[in-house]
């Protein structure tokens, strides 16, 4: 289920771990309302913070060292746990149909629908959404989710450090005493609400296209993936209303056959 922690993303790993258990240090080394409260007994903001820090350093490990759906074996019974007959065969366009019986030429292995084989990781993943380097590792089926709610704790996690380093930056009667003063803090501010931006951009991003059913690569690539170019510019065999798409996101659990789905709607549409 796990990657190795020494493996090709370790030195990733360790600069993200290192940069921010730093961040954290300056925050409390600094005259921040995190320091003031420490030193006056009110412990409860400090040791809340730095507990929602180490959620968010064992979900970044988590979603990291995850398998994100790797395809290791053929599935050889694929077609016959569809359950779909010959007519609905025959229903299909042909650029889906070829889809679902090719190999991938890389590792030569029988690709389900929404998978894609990723150059970097040298692996077929179910569900492929993006190969991310900040966690160098795939988003796919099985870490998707869990890639989701890192994203939300690590954003609440940087708001709340951006407004404490707010609160540190202190009076000085000239910009060259304030910024000897407060440039390593403003540094940490720049940086946290640069890091702010991106990872809300992302959540938005992926929240966005969890309530269409659609991933990343197929809503970049839509025109070139056989199953979906045939389709409408608005039209998304897998979409189930956004409710559901999200139920189905966040609480169903297990191995999804898409070709089921992606079969049912066009036979609804018929």
């Amino acid at each position: 289920m796990f990657k190795n922690v020494f493996g090709s993303g370790f030195l990733v790993r360790t600069a993200h771990v290192i940069l921010t258990w730093v961040i954290t240090l300056i925050l409390f080394l600094h005259d921040t309302e995190l320091r003031k409260q420490e030193e006056t007994g009110q412990l409860v903001q400090p040791v809340l913070f730095v507990l929602l820090v180490l959620v968010s350093v064992l979900l970044y490990f988590a979603v990291s060292l995850m398998d994100p759906g790797f395809i290791l074996s053929d599935d050889s019974d694929l077609q016959f746990t569809l359950g779909v007959t010959e007519e609905q065969q025959d229903m299909i366009p042909p650029t889906t149909k070829s889809l679902r019986q090719r190999r991938c030429g890389h590792c030569l292995l029988q690709q389900p629908m929404r998978s894609k084989h990723c150059q970097t990781c040298q692996h077929c993943v179910r569900r492929y959404d993006h190969h991310c380097p900040w966690i160098e590792n795939c988003v796919g089926e099985r870490n998707h989710r869990w890639f989701v709610l890192y994203l939300a704790v690590q954003l609440l996690v940087l708001l709340w450090g951006l407004h404490i380093a707010w609160t540190g930056f202190g009076y000085a009667p000239t910009w060259q005493l304030w910024l000897r003063a407060n440039g390593t803090l403003l540094a940490v501010a720049l940086l946290v609400a640069l890091l702010s931006l991106i990872v809300l951009l992302l959540l938005g991003s992926h929240l966005y296209l969890v309530s269409l059913n659609t991933t990343t690569w197929e809503f970049m690539s839509r025109h070139r993936i056989s199953y979906l170019k045939h389709c409408g510019a608005d039209e998304n065999p897998f979409d189930r209303g956004t409710f559901h798409n999200l139920w189905g996101f966040f609480c169903v659990w297990g191995t999804v056959v898409w070709e089921q789905v992606y079969f049912r709607e066009g036979s609804d549409q018929v």
